[in-house]
């Protein structure tokens, strides 16, 4: 078969083969004019206004017309920052909504259909069930959960209620990415035995302050939510909080389940690994004021190693392996120093898929596919196209249908679970084999412990939801 013959027929493949591989295209969907209930108004709570929030925001507002959709409540613990939120939904859309700093306040709102919740990592899971427990649908942003067992019970909630909720991991609405799953899927490079992800991030020290008193507009004990007491520092807080194990999981747990979330669906696995090994550290910065020793190891926290002082928890260098039951790999790297570019596109966030007959890459909204020691692809796509992870969202709040939506909350939990793993494998500093089947560890209790956390009361994730 020649170059162009093989082109021609992967391309009927895709075509032929995308449906049900991965599900239809919304941009293929029903008009919105012709789903039942278009004339109904949707109106969103955003619970988050900050970095995300304001992404979100953004966005909603966007599909103010093309989906009739309304933001009425905007909610976040710091109060400073309403103004500039009121300010951007105003000029995108002509609405003025309210603002609320108790995320009860926006559950109770019977108007409310919807909830984007968009805070740091620790309270999604808590959130989500008091929302779907309160009727509303849910937009949670990624990782879906802070640990594996708070993700169960986001299911059992979703579930229990017939709620809806969507994970943002929005490359699963990016039409060019599903083109490239729909490709893998139709034996494009032969039998996939191997995904790799890659976060290159270089993120620079953010430096150090004392302990303070939060500031008066900032409501800092519902900001801590359910994680543990601890004195309010400066920066510990806004964003800083991804770097510590009580708010956040690190860049594997930041920008890495998008990636993650790439590499099992390219691999189609519905189901956690069988083992997971990881190691890493915190390099290029020093723990405190002394000298630095290069090389030390603190399995499990950092390497006191460079120049720049931190208190950062989590690594910035972390590689992970897993291992699936009939034996596929799935790799995931996380760089947080300088660094080079992997793939022909000199990619530093993206996925590698590895064939019988070739391989594959996916950066951005691109891909390529290049055929054994070939240097050039032979199939990719075109150009950049759209693809609207929330418009998805509100099509399938309409559909009635969780199969519509593109990153249901279990999608979500098994590729966020994909970091979970690799940060518990790191703390631990071992190798671990995992029964997907009860999600625990096989001999391993001091792993177990980590599938959980002690919750802070009152804000407590149920056990039943």
């Amino acid at each position: 078969m020649t170059h162009t013959d093989r082109r021609a027929f992967l391309k009927k493949s895709v075509v032929a083969t995308a449906g049900a591989a991965i599900g239809t295209l919304s941009t293929t969907a029903r008009s919105y004019a012709q789903i039942r209930g278009a004339n109904d108004r949707i109106t969103i709570g955003v619970i988050g206004i900050r970095n995300q929030g304001t992404v979100h925001l953004q966005n909603w507002c966007a599909l103010k017309d093309s989906h009739n959709v309304q933001i009425r409540t905007l909610c976040d613990t710091d109060e400073r920052l309403f103004p500039k939120a009121l300010a951007l939904v105003n000029e995108k859309s002509g609405q003025t909504p309210g603002t609320e700093w108790d995320l009860h306040r926006v559950l109770e709102d019977k108007a409310i259909d919807a909830v984007s919740i968009v805070t740091p990592n620790h309270w999604h899971a808590l959130a989500t069930v008091l929302a779907c427990q309160a009727g509303k649908h849910v937009y949670v942003e990624k990782p879906a959960s802070h640990n594996i067992w708070e993700g169960r019970r986001m299911i059992e909630a979703a579930r229990k209620y017939g709620r809806h909720v969507q994970v943002g991991l929005n490359n699963r609405s990016a039409t060019n990415v599903r083109e490239a799953i729909a490709f893998l899927r139709s034996g494009g490079i032969g039998e996939v035995y191997m995904a790799r992800a890659l976060c290159f991030k270089a993120r620079d020290s953010y430096g150090m302050a004392a302990d303070s008193e939060a500031p008066a507009a900032f409501h800092y004990d519902r900001w801590l939510g359910p994680a543990p007491w601890r004195p309010y520092n400066e920066k510990r807080g806004h964003y800083n909080w991804h770097w510590y194990w009580d708010t956040g999981n690190g860049d594997t747990g930041n920008t890495g389940p998008h990636q993650l979330d790439i590499a099992r669906w390219g691999l189609a696995k519905q189901e956690h690994p069988k083992t997971v090994y990881s190691a890493g550290g915190l390099y290029g910065f020093r723990k405190d004021g002394g000298t630095p020793t290069p090389g030390k190891r603190v399995y499990g926290d950092v390497e006191t190693y460079g120049h720049d002082q931190t208190s950062q928890e989590t690594p910035n260098t972390q590689t992970a392996t897993y291992t699936y039951a009939d034996g596929t790999l799935l790799e995931m790297e996380t760089r947080g120093r300088y660094t080079n570019h992997e793939g022909s596109a000199g990619q530093e966030v993206g996925n590698l898929f590895f064939g019988a007959d070739g391989w594959l890459e996916i950066s951005g909204d691109t891909w390529k596919a290049f055929r054994k020691r070939e240097r050039e692809p032979f199939a990719g796509s075109k150009d950049a196209r759209g693809g609207n992870h929330w418009g998805n969202f509100l099509d399938g709040l309409r559909a009635g249908k969780t199969e519509a939506l593109h990153a249901d909350i279990l999608e979500g939990h098994l590729s966020t679970s994909l970091c979970h793993l690799a940060n518990i494998s790191y703390r631990t500093g071992r190798s671990l084999t995992f029964a997907g089947d009860t999600e625990r560890f096989v001999d391993a209790p001091d792993a177990d412990a980590l599938l959980t956390r002690t919750y802070r009361k009152p804000y407590v994730v149920p056990a039943t939801v």
